[in-house]
């Protein structure tokens, strides 16, 4: 039987502050989500196993204390830690009374933080050393977490997860914007035997080239101006665990050397540093970009290409996947539902009809956003006047048909007029045209 550490939700507006908080929990061996708004941080209280909340105050909308009522009406038995620029009397008089087991000042240190993060845990005893709790494994057709699906595209994926998952092999996971590579990637972590340490996730594509040598890496102090003290970077972060490179296609050549002697020599020299580290983690790097490709035109260097294909893993498109489409839909109706209307929702045949006859180019993530504008705009079911006129309005030709554009026009025209039940001012506006034109089209 496996053990799940514990899961850690940080809230913060404060993005820095956000990385910061959730690096040092990542390289204590906690498990971690974030957020940056208390909607944010509700929506993954109902979806996650949560263990610890730890929330700053002052938020923009809805503030941390809110918060921390929500908390103490649905959850309980869960231990609050705040962390806080500034703590008046009225605050701490209001902290004490909601349960809060304690509070930092910004700025503290990592031991500071590790002292309250261990008292808060062991208050409610979700302590890892009081308490261990086998670790939570979807089972059915999605056996990994919150991958959800059961085509034969998808399961080749959970195949490749199960054969990783309880080994260190580098793996690269490739597929296109928005289809869950880093799920994937967590799945293959948080499933197998070395779920207990460090998941450390890295965005290669959303850190300044400039920096992000020194934060994969980590620096000494007086390594370059404004290193005032020695820090540790990702891979250090991640060590005896798993770090994933996100976007490794936009990596630059400086970080491209640095990996590869990751990879080969098992050890990562900070900027600034004078002698190696030795360090033991699984590699799991993703891209959409086409590293052959890159390869060919100089932009990716061959050797690390072959080192981080140990393990490939071909993420299918939504558009490959449509038999899933149902099963992510119940997910994202059921999530939203309670989140925005308090209560579960259906979505009629029609507007499922749409659903799996549309291309979805920006993939699950595209399916969650059209799903959650829809789920706000509903008055009861999910109906196609919820969906967005690009779904709502396509037109259906086989890939290799060919036909007059005219006969498209035509086509669009009466499709438009069905969906609006044959309301020619509602269809006009849909169009961009008048009355009188849209007279002209019609037979």
């Amino acid at each position: 039987m496996s053990y799940r550490k514990e899961n850690i939700l940080i809230v913060d507006d404060d993005v820095h502050i956000l990385e910061l908080v959730q690096r040092h929990l990542q390289s204590m061996n906690y498990h971690t989500y974030k957020a940056v708004s208390v909607k944010e941080a509700v929506s993954i209280l109902r979806d996650s196993a949560v263990d610890l909340l730890v929330t700053d105050l002052k938020m923009p909308g809805v503030d941390g204390f809110q918060l921390i009522q929500y908390t103490a009406e649905h959850y309980p038995d869960m231990p609050v830690l705040v962390v806080t620029g500034y703590i008046s009397t009225k605050n701490a008089l209001n902290i004490g009374k909601s349960g809060v087991v304690d509070y930092l000042i910004k700025p503290f240190t990592r031991d500071e933080l590790q002292s309250a993060v261990t008292k808060s845990l062991e208050s409610s005893g979700k302590s890892t050393d009081k308490r261990k709790r086998p670790a939570t494994v979807n089972t059915g057709n999605a056996a990994y977490g919150e991958l959800i699906g059961k085509s034969e595209a998808f399961e080749r994926v959970n195949d490749i997860i199960g054969r990783v998952k309880d080994n260190r092999a580098t793996v690269l996971i490739q597929g296109e914007s928005g289809t869950g590579k880093e799920l994937i990637a967590r799945a293959i972590h948080y499933s197998g035997r070395f779920s207990r340490e460090p998941f450390v996730a890295v965005n290669c594509g959303a850190i300044p080239e400039s920096l992000l040598e020194s934060e994969l890496f980590g620096y000494e102090k007086g390594a370059f101006t404004g290193a005032s003290e020695n820090r540790m970077g990702f891979f250090q972060a991640a060590n005896k665990g798993t770090i994933f490179l996100d976007e490794i296609g936009n990596a630059s050549p400086q970080v491209q050397n640095g990996l590869l002697r990751v990879l080969q020599e098992k050890e990562v020299t900070g900027v600034g540093a004078r002698k190696p580290q030795k360090i033991e983690l699984r590699v799991i790097a993703a891209t959409n970009s086409d590293l052959r490709e890159l390869v060919r035109q100089k932009k990716f260097r061959e050797d690390l290409y072959y080192r981080l294909t140990v393990v490939e893993i071909n993420v299918p498109s939504l558009r490959e996947r449509k038999t899933d489409i149902p099963l992510l839909v119940e997910k994202y109706i059921r999530k939203y539902g309670v989140e925005y209307k308090d209560r579960l929702l259906s979505l009629v045949p029609e507007a499922m009809d749409v659903l799996l006859r549309y291309d979805w180019p920006g993939n699950i993530r595209e399916l969650e956003n059209v799903i959650q504008r829809a789920v706000i705009m509903c008055d009861g079911q999910i109906e196609l006047r919820d969906l967005p006129d690009t779904l709502k309005f396509q037109i259906d030709f086989p890939e290799d048909a060919f036909v007059p554009l005219v006969e498209m026009e035509k086509q669009y025209v009466q499709k438009v007029l069905r969906a609006v039940n044959n309301n020619k001012t509602r269809a006009a506006e849909i169009l961009g045209i008048d009355r009188k034109t849209l007279r002209s089209k019609l037979p």
